[in-house]
């Protein structure tokens, strides 16, 4: 019997359209948006040596114009600074501010909240088959030229 590729695909886009929403509902309490906490995440997971936004751009794979615009909200709100990097005038490194390092347990504990309702009932084999065939998706999109592979190489994606 053969899987309809079709109904698989917009069944990806459902999951995808669905768990945004839940995750912005929860973001929403500290007026944020996933984006906004997916990218403050990062900077304060990167805040000791500070990031940039060509890292963030390199590893999200989202335009700079896009990411520029997320950043602003982010220093608006008090979230986010921008010092001058030393080794280079022309680079700005970003760094978490004390405010934003108070709500990391938040942004934490919701994300993995989200997760857990997302994947509640499937054991750890599933899960791992699961990441497996999503990677291979992402490998087939990249060759496809239509997406990144979020910043990893293809790892064994065959079937076993």
């Amino acid at each position: 019997m053969e899987m309809d590729r079709t109904s698989l695909a917009n069944a990806n886009r459902q999951i995808s359209i669905q768990l945004e929403l839940l995750a912005n509902r929860v973001m929403a309490r500290r007026e944020l948006t996933v984006a906004q906490a997916h990218m403050l995440l990062y900077i304060l997971d990167h805040s000791v040596s500070g990031t940039s936004l060509t890292q963030i751009h390199h590893d999200f794979g989202h335009s700079k114009a896009a990411l520029s615009a997320i950043l602003k909200r982010l220093k608006e709100k008090g979230y986010v600074r921008v010092e001058p990097c030393v080794q280079d005038d022309r680079r700005k490194l970003l760094f978490g501010t004390e405010k934003g390092k108070r709500l990391k347990t938040f942004l934490d504990q919701a994300f993995s909240e989200a997760c857990d309702q997302l994947y509640q009932g499937f054991s750890g084999s599933e899960l791992l088959e699961l990441g497996r065939l999503q990677k291979k998706m992402l490998w087939n999109l990249a060759k496809a030229g239509g997406a990144r592979q979020g910043g990893e190489e293809n790892k064994e994606v065959s079937t076993p």
